[in-house]
């Protein structure tokens, strides 16, 4: 049975095989796959308070900032109190986290590269637009109901 939901979870399963495997191979770092979104996030969104990217990766912020503490022990990311509110901590990239971040980055363009050179101009453009339909579709979804019932993880 070859169901939207087969798709979605056989996809997200073997692309996040694919991911996690990347720090072994192509930056150095022993950074979790959390800890690789946390990075990829505070690079999106420099000077977000942690509550604010938190959110944004659907984690409660105990483990956030268990995971935030990890990510500060290695030096990949600094932590400073916001000028405008003394109880919150904002997070920024270090030079070495941006490093390290970059590598990741090459890394999963090349993997990327090669699946998409399985595939035809047309397929990889189909596949390139159909994701950011998807991407939109799945971010109204959470602005609608997910947020007006304060809902971060997927059970209602």
């Amino acid at each position: 049975m070859n169901t939207i939901r087969d798709y979605l979870q056989v996809f997200v399963r073997r692309f996040g095989l694919l991911a996690a495997a990347c720090c072994d191979e192509c930056c150095g770092e022993q950074v979790s796959m959390a800890q690789s979104h946390i990075l990829f996030e505070v690079r999106r969104q420099p000077c977000s308070s942690m509550q604010r990217i938190a959110d944004e990766l659907g984690l409660d912020v105990t483990t956030f900032s268990r995971q935030v503490k990890g990510l500060e022990g290695k030096g990949l990311v600094a932590r400073r109190v916001s000028p405008d509110d003394r109880r919150v901590s904002l997070l920024d990239l270090t030079p070495a986290g941006s490093g390290v971040l970059d590598r990741i980055d090459v890394y999963m363009e090349e993997r990327v590269g090669r699946i998409f050179a399985r595939m035809s101009a047309f397929e990889q453009e189909t596949v390139t637009r159909s994701l950011g339909l998807l991407n939109n579709a799945l971010a109204r979804e959470a602005d609608e109901e997910f947020v007006e019932k304060g809902i971060i993880a997927c059970c209602k």
